[in-house]
């Protein structure tokens, strides 16, 4: 069994990210990105810390617009708006959950595409879905923070059975899309699949999106798989873990991401180097 470590990614990634952003500012381009963030949720005051903190390590300029709870969708549609105007920015994000009254889909549809680094707007998935790879500019972050993960440590896709477990619009989907593009061939699993374990166990690759604390044992596993855990979950000593019982399978995978330290620092990474690429083509 080999670790696949995302924060070791994470700093390789990083390290290349900080060239291109030398040569952007050699050209006088600082990349920016802007944070919306509506009331005081703790969590995401957490993952904006994080975003910050990252940010600055390779010297992307990153502010925070925090705006009340009570804000109204039409307030907060046109500071989108406003920025989507405004070329000192190069790339925004709504930091989620937002407020129950404000419309998720009409708040990420506001963003224009191609500032849209978190790639939710539908033209980005549209983009996702039909596009060859090489014209797409903009990848879901966890996603492709898996996919890049894989390619680092010389995991072979091109004609791997992916199994993914989780259909979710943020995951498993555009997840499906991601591997598709690198010539594997993919399956989709949900909570009305038949038969799961026997499907799971023809994966080369499963990756585990589903938010269920150490479901997946060596029962859903074949001999020498590649095990890709997305899940953030607490287990029963309210500890970090993922949908993969680690321990239980550790002695029959290849390959396998742990919790915490896997998939998790690869999200905002992949955010970062998004933003570089639209910032890349907003000034070509």
């Amino acid at each position: 069994m080999k670790i696949i470590d995302g924060k070791l990614v994470q700093s390789q990634i990083c390290d290349e990210l900080k060239k291109e952003i030398e040569e952007l500012k050699s050209r006088n381009i600082v990349p920016t990105l802007k944070i919306i963030q509506v009331g005081d949720n703790q969590a995401s005051n957490v993952y904006v810390r994080n975003k910050i903190k990252l940010s600055e390590t390779v010297g992307i300029n990153t502010t925070v617009d925090k705006l009340p709870e009570n804000i109204t969708e039409t307030e907060l549609i046109n500071r989108i708006k406003d920025l989507n105007n405004d070329k000192n920015i190069n790339g925004i994000l709504v930091q989620l959950p937002i407020p129950s009254h404000l419309s998720e889909k009409e708040v990420i549809e506001t963003i224009v595409p191609d500032k849209d680094v978190d790639c939710f707007n539908l033209v980005n998935v549209g983009k996702l879905w039909t596009a060859k790879k090489q014209d797409i500019y903009l990848k879901p972050c966890t996603p492709c923070g898996v996919i890049e993960m894989l390619k680092k440590y010389n995991v072979e896709m091109s004609g791997k059975h992916v199994v993914i477990i989780g259909r979710s619009n943020i995951v498993g989907k555009p997840q499906a899309a991601l591997f598709l593009l690198e010539n594997a061939t993919v399956t989709i699993c949900h909570s009305k699949t038949t038969n799961l374990k026997e499907v799971c166990k023809q994966a080369d690759i499963l990756v585990a999106a589903i938010g269920r604390a150490k479901m997946i044992n060596h029962e859903y596993i074949k001999q020498g798989a590649v095990v890709i855990d997305v899940g953030m979950n607490r287990d029963e000593n309210n500890k970090l873990c993922g949908d993969v019982d680690f321990e239980n399978v550790k002695d029959i995978v290849s390959y396998i991401t742990p919790v915490p330290g896997g998939v998790g620092p690869m999200t905002i990474t992949i955010l970062l180097k998004n933003l570089i690429n639209v910032t890349k083509l907003q000034n070509k």
